[in-house]
Order: C-alpha cells, then structure tokens, then sequence
C-alpha cells in the first residue's frame, strides 16, 4: 500500500511538473532573432529629424539592416528666456532625435563624439538585449567614433541615454531620446504624431535667473531640479511651438522620461487618452486620464481631438508644470463642436445680492483702501502681497514695465482674463489669468488698478468705473 501510495504520488508529481513547464496561453513567448531571419535587402539609411518631430511610420514586410548615425555633442542653448545651459546631446538637441525601426531588423549604430567635447560619452538603448543596452560598446573619447550592431528583438517605445559615468550628470544634461521599434504588422494610422522627452535639470542659479548656468551636483545628489521640462526648453511646446491637430483628428504622442530622477504623471489637460502602450510595452489600456512614465521609461499614447480650442500637456505633478517649466499645448483649429463642448452662460449666481456700489471718484482714500482689499482677497494669491510675483510662474505687478506702458489694457485683462505668453521686465511668463469680470464691480476693478499703479514702486495713475464699465460694454457688443 506505502509502495502504490508513493508511485501514486511521484506519478502526480512529474505531472504536474510538466503541467507548470507548459507554455501559458496568457503568457506570450519569448521572441527569437531566428523568428524574423537575416536582414533583406540593400541597408537602409535611417532619416533623422528634430524632435518633436518624428520619422515617417515604416510600411515594410521584411527585416533590414538600418543604420542610424547619431553624434555626441556639448552645446550652449537656451533652456528658458534669457537663460543658457551647456547641454550634452545626441545630435546637438534634447531629447535626442527619435530613432524608430521594426521588430527583426538589424540596426547598425554609429556613435561619433564630436572633437570639441570635453567627456567621452556612448549609449545605453534599453531596446539592446545585450552588455549595457550597447554602452560596453560604444564608449567614445572626442573625435573618435564607434559601431556597434543589434537586433531589434522586442517592440516597444524605449528609452536611450548615456552611460558614462558619472551617468546621472550625463543624462541630467540632456544626454536621452526615445527609439521606437514598431511590430511587424506596423502601428494603427493616425492623422498626427509627436515626440516628447521630460527632463529634470539641476542648475546653480534659481529658476529664471538669467545668463549661463552651470550644473549643481548638489542638487542633483538632493533630487531637487531647477527645471523640468519637456523637450529640453521651457516653451519647446507652446506658443509658435505648440503641437497642432484639427477638430475630429487623432493624435499619437511618443513620450518618454529621461530623467534622471523625477517620475512623471503624464496628462493632457482637456483630453483623454484613447489607448496607453504601459511603460512603452505591448499592453495596452483605455480610456486614461494620467499615465506615469517612470524615469528612464516611455509610453505611447494615442488621443482624439473633437473640439477646437488649445489642450495643455504637463506633468501632473502640477508644481511643475506651472513653477518648474514641465508644460506644452496641443492647438487644435476647426469648427466648434456645441453638442460636444459649450460655455452655456456666465454671471452672478440668481438671487445673489447684486455688486457693490462704484466707490465714489471723489472719495480717494475709500477706493485706494477698497482696491487694496480686493488686492489683498484676490490678487495677491497668485501675484504675492509684496506684489513680485512668482518666478516662472506669475508675473510681477510691482515695477512691472507691462502694466506702467499701458494701464488701460489691465482692464481687459482683469475682466476676461489672459492666458499665452507675455513679457514682463524681460522675462517671459506663460500662464493662465483667470477672468474675474463677473464677480468683479467695475467699481472694485478700478479701485484694485488704481491701488497697484500707485503702490509697488510702479508709476502712479488712475482708472475709472467708467472707463472699466466702457471696456466691459464694448466686449459684451462684440
């Protein structure tokens, strides 16, 4: 009985041994170079372009041999108005430019490092199956160049960067980029498609302080950046920048996170991703609102665009989209949508008691104290009670040479809010001032104005309820 009770036993054993080492359906199988065979064909030059812009979606049936040609490069640019940075790059920008194959090729990689750099640089590819992703093999002192091959063995959006130590300060200078390997049967087609890196940057001096500045190691060994930013500038996206689709169009965005060290919680405001390719991979999701993209990770995220009007791209951790620079826009043109979205009213809420009265003109002192009220309640949350502002974030009213060159378009601004880029003591500002004309008298609106053009160090002056309630009665007659 023990005898038939342990062959019972082991026979159950190497059964369900057998049953664990079965291929899972749920599981996909392991891809082999042998699946997609040797390269066809003459090789192919890949054509590179400048981000955000990517190249062309690939319509082959075979495996080729592709060769890409990047140069390592140490330049001086712009990473916010009036603000210069020497940044390590691929190709002289950041991100470096997308680098997009299909599964089974074979990419021949050429690394140069231009003469004048001053560090030797390579490259880690995390779509490499091998020692490095390829830094093994491609490190390269200036004036020297590289090769290095790899089958494209798994689709995905990657993440490339350099690997020179000490790594993080390379990539915190810029050094990434994003290859996309597309699986053989290609991607689904969409009307548009762009390209966007987040990156963190640790200069010496604060945020926006102007001139050349250099690279703190200290705040980089604290995780504490100067800037985050898409596409390696402030403004990269927005503006004459701002990426652009139409109402009724689809939108594919390649999006990637250098780092080195902030995770990013990716989201257009006023969109909804259609579909997430996961941290870059195969699985997909829908219907999303934020995705994270880890640092040294990607995704692909495809959305619509059924109204016209401007969506914003930021990091959700919102400090640093609107204070640190992580901020682009997508503007979308076309006719409105009213079943879709519609501003269906505005005004004070019914049975509300109605405004207060206009402060009379005659009485200086109660408007100059009404206008510091109102200041104190509403304005100064975002503008500060010393009235300087936030750095990068809200201009300042105090000096401000905006305000003091024309005093009259403040009332326009007060009244239905400003959003894009303006320019204030040099410096640029891109945020959004929300319209304050509804819960505002014209009384109330002139005597804040008033307050701040003769408080703060500005010029002096004075604007009038009449002169507000013309400004407001023009807007309602257009």
């Amino acid at each position: 009985m023990s005898r038939l009770l342990s062959t019972v036993l082991v026979t159950a054993s190497l059964l369900a041994i057998a049953i664990c080492a079965m291929p899972s359906a749920a599981a996909p199988r392991a891809t082999l170079a042998g699946d997609f065979g040797p390269p066809q064909g003459a090789p192919i030059e890949e054509k590179l372009v400048d981000p955000p812009n990517v190249p062309a979606p690939i319509h082959r049936n075979y495996p080729a041999r592709v060769i890409v040609r990047l140069e390592t490069r140490e330049v001086v640019k712009e990473m916010a108005d009036g603000v210069r940075y020497t940044f390590w790059t691929f190709n002289g920008t950041t991100p470096g430019p997308l680098i997009r194959v299909r599964q089974g090729d074979t990419v021949e990689l050429h690394l140069k490092n231009d003469p004048g750099s001053h560090m030797a640089h390579n490259i880690d590819m995390h779509a490499v199956m091998g020692p490095g992703g390829g830094a093994a093999a491609t490190v390269t002192p200036p004036g020297h160049e590289s090769v290095f091959t790899f089958k494209a063995l798994r689709s995905g959006t990657f993440i490339y960067h350099c690997a020179t130590a000490p790594v993080p300060m390379h990539i915190a200078n810029g050094m990434y980029g994003l290859i996309v390997v597309e699986p053989p049967e290609g991607l689904p087609k969409v009307d548009h498609e762009y390209y966007v890196v987040q990156g963190d940057f640790y200069t010496s001096g604060t945020y926006h302080e102007p001139g050349l500045q250099s690279f703190d190691m200290q705040k980089l060994l604290a995780e504490q950046p100067t800037y985050v930013l898409f596409n390696g500038r402030e403004g990269s996206l927005t503006g004459a920048n701002a990426l652009t689709s139409k109402v009724g169009d689809t939108v594919r965005l390649f999006v990637g996170d250098g780092g080195p060290n902030l995770v990013s919680s990716f989201h257009v405001i006023g969109g909804i991703f259609d579909s997430v390719n996961i941290e870059g991979g195969t699985l997909v999701n829908h219907n999303v609102q934020t995705t994270l993209v880890p640092a040294g990770g990607a995704t692909m995220v495809e959305l619509s665009t059924p109204v016209p009007g401007t969506l914003l791209l930021v990091d959700h951790s919102i400090t640093r989209a609107f204070m640190q620079g992580a901020l682009g826009e997508i503007k979308v043109s076309g006719p409105l949508q009213p079943q879709l979205y519609n501003k269906v009213s505005s005004g004070p809420v019914r049975g509300a008691a109605a405004p207060k009265a206009v402060a009379a003109v005659s009485n200086v002192n109660d408007a100059m104290a009404d206008g510091k009220r109102v200041f104190t309640q509403i304005c100064s949350a975002c503008h500060q009670g010393n009235a300087m502002g936030l750095p990068g974030a809200f201009p300042p009213l105090a000096m401000s040479d905006y305000l003091n060159a024309d005093p009259k378009r403040a009332i326009g601004i007060v009244l239905n809010g400003l959003s894009g880029k303006i320019t204030v003591n040099s410096t640029g500002y891109e945020s959004v001032m929300p319209a304050q004309g509804s819960s505002l008298s014209d009384g109330e609106i002139a005597n804040v104005l008033t307050y701040v053009l003769n408080n703060f160090n500005n010029k002096g002056g004075s604007i009038s309820a009449a002169e507000v309630k013309a400004v407001r009665a023009g807007d309602k007659s257009k």
